[in-house]
Formats: structure tokens, C-alpha cells, sequence
């Protein structure tokens, strides 16, 4: 087996238990990793969500299983988490990866800070009140360009 195909398969391991603890952090883990060996911004995106699929996939469905989704939320976050996606899988395409690393970088920066702040803080559940529809756009975007959103 190629060794860049073990660091690879490593690395997605230690993204899924990150993302397993804390619930988040699996793509951000892993387009951080890829862009830091020099992958464009484009293939780090592509290839982090293609490894989703199957991850997020397995865990969607567990979580429909058990009654842990609120489907109504769902509902209203899909549209535009899609449209979003789409949208900023286009911006990595059309905008050249050396003018967006840096953003995407930054952009990792603030979302590993997030992530460590809610992995040391207690987080209390709140009724979601704001608009979602400006917030599924907006989080599918950052997700397809930088792995969470």
C-alpha cells in the first residue's frame, strides 16, 4: 500500500474521532491537513466531502434512527444548505487556488478556534430562532470551501 494513502487514511481516522466527540470538526480537520501537504483548496474540498459521504451518511442515518433529528429544522436547512454548497464548490472552481488558500486557511484558522472553544465550554441548548434560510446559504457555502460551515 502507498504510504501517502496510509498518511491519508490516518488522518481521516483521527478527523472521524474528532468529529465523533465533538460532533463537528471532521472536515475542517482533514482540508487543514490537505492543504498543509500542498493540495489546492479545490481537490482538498472535493476530497473531504466525498469521504463525507459515506461518514456523515452513516451518521445521518443513526441519527434518524434513534429520533435524534428535528425534522422540521431539517426541512428548512436543506434547500438552502444545498444551494450553498453548490455555490461554493463554484467559487473554488472559478476563483485560482493560490488567490483563495489564504482565505481558506484563515478561514480553517477561525473554525479550529471555534472548535476548541466548544470542545472546553458547556454549551446550552437553545431554541433556534433565527432565520434559516440566509443561515443554510451561507453555512453550505463555508462548508464547500473550507470543509465546515
Amino acid at each position: 500500500m502507498d504510504e501517502t494513502l496510509i498518511i491519508f487514511i490516518i488522518v481521516g481516522f483521527i478527523g472521524q474521532i474528532i468529529d465523533g466527540v465533538l460532533g463537528m470538526a471532521y472536515g475542517v480537520s482533514c482540508t487543514t491537513f490537505l492543504l498543509s501537504i500542498g493540495i489546492p483548496p479545490v481537490m482538498a474540498s472535493a476530497s473531504v466531502h466525498t469521504a463525507e459521504i459515506f461518514t456523515s451518511g452513516v451518521s445521518g442515518i443513526a441519527h434518524l434512527r434513534f429520533g435524534n433529528v428535528a425534522k422540521s429544522l431539517f426541512k428548512r436547512l436543506l434547500i438552502p444548505g444545498a444551494i450553498g454548497g453548490v455555490l461554493g464548490a463554484y467559487i473554488l472552481t472559478i476563483i485560482p487556488g493560490k488567490t483563495i488558500k489564504s482565505f481558506v486557511a484563515f478561514y480553517l484558522l477561525i473554525m479550529g478556534l471555534m472548535i476548541l472553544r466548544r470542545a472546553f465550554k458547556k454549551i446550552r441548548e437553545k431554541k433556534v430562532k433565527s432565520k434559516l434560510v440566509p443561515l443554510g446559504l451561507v453555512g453550505g457555502v463555508f462548508d464547500a470551501i473550507g470543509g465546515g460551515g
